[in-house]
């Protein structure tokens, strides 16, 4: 019998993730309250990679950063073409990795960084623009 690791989210380790995450996705910053629908909980490690649903896998994720990431755990540098894994909010620093400005514009500073702006499709147009707007209204810096 094939005993798979539960998917399952208790509220309790929901209201954990969100809370730690101050109502931000994890990755590209974005404030929850930016969106209508609640944020998914990330498993940063793929449950079908061996990840547990336990609170030091999981990450608070905007659906577009949840939908891009998928159940990948790394990808091709832009610059050194390296197989990089992706940046990591349990055991990584955002401001490590990413530096962002008044456009919307987030930027990798480092491989990590860079393959997840790439993956995660940080800069497309209409992200851009909502995280322009929030800046300018104060909501992210």
């Amino acid at each position: 019998m094939n005993q798979r690791e539960p998917r399952y989210i208790s509220a309790s380790l929901r209201r954990l993730v969100v809370a730690r995450a101050s109502n931000r996705c994890e990755y590209c910053r974005l404030p929850q309250s930016a969106r209508l629908i609640t944020f998914p909980i990330d498993h940063i490690i793929a449950v079908k990679h061996g990840g547990k649903t336990e609170e030091d896998n999981l990450a608070l994720s905007c659906l577009s950063c949840n939908l891009a990431k998928g159940s990948d755990i790394a990808s091709l540098d832009p610059i050194t073409d390296r197989l990089t894994p992706f940046f990591s909010p349990r055991s990584q620093t955002w401001i490590e990795h990413f530096e962002s400005d008044a456009s919307g514009q987030i930027r990798g500073k480092t491989s990590v960084g860079r393959t997840t702006v790439r993956l995660l499709q940080f800069n497309e147009i209409e992200r851009l623009e909502e995280r322009r707007q929030l800046f300018l209204s104060g909501e992210i810096l």
